[in-house]
C-alpha cells in the first residue's frame, strides 16, 4: 500500500461527504484539547458520541453510514499551550482508509517552520487542505506575516478551511479561557481571498454573529465556499437557508463538526428545512466532490 495518501472514494456510492470532522485522539493517550476544554465543549454541545475519536474510529463511523469525510486536527500549540496532534500521523493513518477519509493538515501559524511543514504535508503525505482556527490559534488571518503560508497553499493547489464565528471551545468558562472570538470574523478572510485568488477557501460554520458577512464574501469571491458545520440546521439563520437554496447553491457544503455534532443529528434537522430537491444533493456531496477534485 502507498505511504502517501491518494483518495480511493467511490463518489457515486456514497450518500454524503462530510467536509468537517475532527480527529481528537492519537490513540496513545494524547488528545487535541486539554481535559478542561474537552469537558466544557462536551457540556456546550450536549453530545453523547465518542468525544475523542481516532482516525480509525472516524473511518469505521463513516463507512458504516455510507459516507466519506474530511478529517483533521487543529494545531494550536502556541495559542492554547497544549501540544497538537500530529497531522503527519493523521495523514498516514488515512492511507489505510482512503476509501472513506480525506486528510487535511494543520500547522501552528506561529511556528517558524509552518510553511516548510505545510509543504511537506502536501508533497510527502498527500493532505488535500489545511484547517485553521484563528481563535484557538490566536492569529489574525489577514496579517501579512502569515501570507507566506497562504502563498504556499495557493502554489500547492490545496484548500484552506477556516473556522468562522463563535466557538464552543471554551464556552461558558471564565473569560472563555482566554479565547478571542474577533480573530474568527469572516471579514478578515475577505482580504485573504482577494489577495490570493487562486487559494480555494472554505469558511466553516454559519459564522454567527457575522453570517451576513460570510454570505457576502461567498457571493463576491469565486474562490470562497461555506460549510454548514457546528450548528444544527434548525438554528440556521433564515438568510443563510435562502441563499443556500439560490445564489450559493453551488458554494455551500455539508459539514457536521463531528464528534461535537453527529452527522445523524445534523441530517435529521436538515431534512426538515425547505431546501429544493435539486439543491440537496449539491449540498450533501456534489459541491464537495467538485471542490476536492474527486471525480
Amino acid at each position: 500500500m502507498t505511504t502517501r495518501y491518494e483518495p480511493a472514494i467511490d463518489v457515486d456510492a456514497i450518500v454524503a461527504l462530510d467536509v468537517h470532522t475532527h480527529v481528537e485522539s492519537d490513540g496513545h493517550g494524547h488528545y487535541a484539547l486539554d481535559g478542561e476544554l474537552l469537558d466544557a465543549s462536551a457540556k456546550y454541545f450536549r453530545s453523547d458520541d465518542n468525544r475523542t475519536p481516532t482516525v480509525g474510529d472516524l473511518a469505521e463511523y463513516y463507512r458504516a453510514r455510507g459516507m466519506a469525510a474530511v478529517v483533521f486536527t487543529v494545531d494550536a500549540t502556541t495559542g492554547l499551550g497544549h501540544p497538537g496532534l500530529s497531522s503527519e500521523e493523521i495523514a498516514s493513518a488515512a492511507v489505510r482508509h482512503r476509501d472513506v477519509l480525506i486528510p487535511f493538515g494543520s500547522v501552528d501559524p506561529h511556528a517558524p517552520d509552518a510553511v516548510e511543514r505545510a509543504r511537506r504535508l502536501v508533497t510527502e503525505y498527500g493532505v488535500r487542505g489545511f484547517k485553521f482556527h484563528p481563535s484557538l490559534q490566536q492569529f489574525t488571518p489577514n496579517d501579512p506575516a502569515f501570507y507566506p503560508l497562504y502563498e504556499a497553499l495557493e502554489e500547492l493547489s490545496v484548500i484552506g478551511l477556516f473556522h468562522t464565528g463563535q466557538t464552543g471551545i471554551g464556552s461558558g468558562m471564565p473569560g472563555g479561557r482566554g479565547i478571542k472570538l474577533r480573530y474568527s470574523d469572516p471579514m478578515l478572510l475577505d482580504d485573504v481571498a482577494a489577495d490570493f485568488p487562486g487559494l480555494r477557501m472554505i469558511m466553516a460554520h454559519p459564522a454567527v454573529p457575522w453570517v451576513d458577512a460570510a454570505i457576502s464574501i461567498a457571493t463576491h469571491k469565486a474562490n470562497v465556499y461555506i460549510d454548514l458545520s457546528g450548528w444544527s440546521p434548525k438554528y440556521f439563520p433564515p438568510q443563510l437557508v435562502r441563499q443556500a437554496n439560490t445564489l450559493l447553491k453551488h458554494k455551500v457544503l455539508f459539514g457536521s463538526d463531528y464528534p461535537v455534532l453527529s452527522p445523524d443529528r445534523w441530517i435529521a434537522a436538515f431534512d426538515k428545512l425547505e431546501i429544493r430537491d435539486e439543491v440537496r444533493p449539491l449540498i450533501m456531496k456534489e459541491n464537495a466532490i467538485g471542490l476536492l477534485g474527486l471525480r
